[in-house]
């Protein structure tokens, strides 16, 4: 199907299906392995959240299986896959692809890891399932083009074909298979943003579905049945329905290129990615402010932040995981964000919420253009004595031209188990046995010591 770096003629589908076939190396599963990571943090703390006990609640009462829920018992795949996906994008601090504007990790692994651990498979089979996972899933986000993303969650719509790609990997499905499994996730996607307008549990359940659709659309897929193979471009597809300035050339792009996981963003802060520039160049400033007063200050960033971010009073966590105002007040007034940062405690405080007042957004030109392969952003403070300072973001901390270190990634999920109550024991035998999976170690030899 390839051919001097260029994918046979076909569908989009079947083009997916081969460029999924191309080597694995150590090094991709290496990376692979820090996202599953990544993702156990987050999805450990998640669990223990107010949202990840309603999703305990409900998995807690369906049979038994093999595949462990977090915080909970063992249930079968799909459960697992739904409840587990729930609680990797509580925080605000999953992984997240920039020009796909979407976040792989919390609809990919917990559909691979809760197959593979069904299934029997060892670690080196997991991890390649996770990379071939998000490659479909960055692909279509990346095509699904502005308009998209203005009415749809991009995770919910595309997240489908990254956990069906995954479970077509362990399922050792055929392209012709590999494409129906695709073309039953697609037939799924859904995924409106009402729930960001709303102080509303709702986008956890989008992550969920979108991880069980796509495991379910594999799963018929090996037993017979049959999917669109234009699901994508047809006339009647994802992109005449939901995408109008779709840009299908975007899927198939760069055939001999590294696996996009490689392209996939960690998260330092737990909140909204469109806030992160704002915090780093807020941490800039930061030993400079401290301990004057702040008389205005302005956030000058792309115009994407700025619709889903502009929320001066939030009166949720969620809300104030979406809201420049208050990401740039509470890191100028008290340093790097922890998860306490955007805790009712928090954003209700009578002196943040007065320097919230005094922050004003604007649409930068220059930031803009650069989006969304670049999410940038600037700070100005400007003292009551007049005095001004900026700092310039042009990529937030966690992206490739500006990566988180490897012992900062292991740290943050060591931070967010112990922010759940986990046992320090239990944390560092997580933490040693998913780094070594590459090895070939089972995947069930995770599962079963997950808290």
């Amino acid at each position: 199907m390839l051919a001097n770096g260029v994918v046979a003629l076909g569908t989009l589908t079947e083009g997916i299906a081969a460029l999924l076939r191309r080597p694995i190396t150590d090094a991709d599963r290496d990376r692979a392995a820090l996202h599953l990571l990544d993702w156990i943090g987050c999805a450990v703390a998640g669990a223990a959240s107010e949202t990840g006990a309603v999703f305990r609640r409900q998995v807690a009462r369906q049979p038994a299986g093999a595949a462990r829920v977090i915080l909970g018992a063992a249930h079968t795949a799909r459960d697992a896959a739904f409840a587990n996906g729930a609680f990797g994008n509580v925080l605000e601090m999953d992984d997240v692809h920039r020009e796909a504007i979407l976040h792989p990790g919390p609809v990919v692994i917990p559909a691979a890891l809760a197959l593979a651990v069904e299934r029997g498979a060892d670690g080196p089979a997991l991890l390649d399932a996770i990379i071939r996972g998000y490659d479909a899933e960055i692909r279509i986000g990346r095509a699904m083009g502005h308009a998209h993303y203005r009415q749809f969650h991009p995770t919910a719509s595309c997240g489908p074909f990254g956990a069906a790609a995954a479970a077509a990997s362990l399922l050792d499905l055929d392209e012709a298979r590999t494409v129906w499994a695709l073309g039953n996730a697609g037939t799924q996607t859904g995924g409106v943003w009402q729930c960001r307008a709303e102080p509303v549990m709702t986008k956890q359940l989008h992550t969920a579905r979108a991880a069980v659709m796509g495991l379910e659309a594999a799963l018929l897929a090996a037993d017979g049945l049959t999917g669109p193979r234009e699901i994508l471009e047809g006339a009647l597809g994802i992109f005449a329905g939901m995408a109008p300035d779709a840009k299908p050339d975007r899927v198939l792009a760069g055939p001999d290129a590294p696996w996009l996981v490689h392209e996939t963003s960690f998260k330092p802060w737990p909140a909204c990615r469109h806030c992160h520039a704002t915090i780093d160049a807020a941490l800039v400033l930061r030993d400079w402010v401290a301990g004057r007063e702040i008389a205005a200050v302005e956030v000058a960033t792309y115009a994407d932040a700025v619709a889903f971010c502009d929320r001066a009073q939030p009166e949720s966590v969620i809300q104030s995981k979406f809201s420049l105002q208050h990401a740039v007040a509470v890191t100028l007034r008290d340093g790097p964000p922890p998860l306490e940062a955007f805790a009712p405690a928090c954003f209700t405080d009578a002196g943040l919420a007065a320097l919230r007042d005094r922050v004003t957004l604007v649409r930068d030109a220059g930031f803009t253009a650069a989006y969304p392969a670049r999410y940038g952003s600037a700070v100005t403070v400007t003292l009551a004595d007049g005095e001004t300072r900026r700092a310039d973001i042009p990529d937030a901390l966690g992206d490739p031209e500006n990566p988180l270190p490897v012992a900062d990634i292991i740290d943050k999920a060591r931070r967010l188990m112990r922010s759940a109550g986990v046992a320090d024991d239990v944390i560092e035998r997580v933490i040693a046995t998913t780094l070594a999976l590459p090895g070939g170690a089972p995947a069930a030899t995770l599962d079963t010591i997950l808290p």
